[in-house]
């Protein structure tokens, strides 16, 4: 029988946020691979993951997560991430690999099934979904993400504020993730949209660091990279309103 890679979401941070079917997948799997960054520490992944597998279960492996502009480096390290998990997916029935937040939304999770199928075409490649971040900050912050006809746009900061102002323009909810780094363009785009008074912003949700603040509170100073804002459109139209 074909050997099976599964991708399972655990969540922002909470270990209480990962999923029964979540839990069930990664106690079932014969090893559970966490992504660390070649620093070598641990990474939220990894110590959820913890609360509900043995260590002796979990192989870690490095990615280059934090690598931005180095392509080559980059995709070096992602074919030596691929060639590790394939070892693996030769030795066991099943391998699960454990990503925060969703393993269809912007994880590297996507980028190592590719790998898989191009070196085990005969792999099972199968995802379990997670709680997003921007999920966790609506319920912490008291934020609605849509109501109604609303459009609901996720926005990487990592493609730039030009990308974010877009969106802001926009109709409906924005939600930008990665955008610690470029706090301050943020914050102006957010101004000159008209849409700083209702936003908020969150980081290391669920975590003894977790900070969930409005975002006109957001100054100059670089945040968390992997922050969380959550920009509603303004509603004034009472209860359905947007209907």
């Amino acid at each position: 029988m074909s050997s099976r890679l599964i991708g399972v979401g655990v969540g922002p941070g909470d270990p209480e946020l990962v999923t029964v079917k979540g839990v069930n997948a990664l106690r079932a799997a014969d090893v559970v691979v966490v992504p660390v960054m070649d620093t070598g520490e641990r990474g939220r992944a990894e110590a959820t993951v913890l609360h509900y597998v043995p260590r002796e279960k979990v192989v870690r492996v490095v990615f280059a997560l934090n690598e931005r502009t180095d392509r080559a480096r980059r995709e070096a390290a992602w074919d030596a991430a691929g060639d590790r998990v394939a070892g693996l997916l030769k030795r066991h029935a099943s391998v699960a690999f454990a990503t925060i937040g969703d393993p269809n939304v912007y994880s590297t999770f996507t980028y190592l099934a590719q790998t898989i199928a191009e070196l085990l075409p005969d792999v099972v490649v199968e995802t379990v979904p997670g709680i997003t971040a921007m999920q966790d900050l609506a319920a912490r912050s008291g934020a609605v993400l849509t109501e109604g006809t609303e459009p609901l746009t996720l926005v990487p900061v990592t493609a730039g504020s030009a990308v974010l102002k877009d969106a802001l323009a926009g109709p409906g909810t924005v939600v930008a993730y990665k955008f610690g780094r470029r706090a301050a363009e943020v914050a102006e785009a957010l101004a000159e949209t008209g849409r700083l008074a209702d936003a908020v912003w969150g980081a290391a949700l669920g975590l003894p660091e977790e900070s969930v603040r409005p975002a006109a509170e957001l100054g100059g100073e670089p945040l968390p990279y992997l922050s969380t804002l959550i920009a509603p459109p303004r509603r004034d139209g009472g209860r359905g309103g947007k209907l």
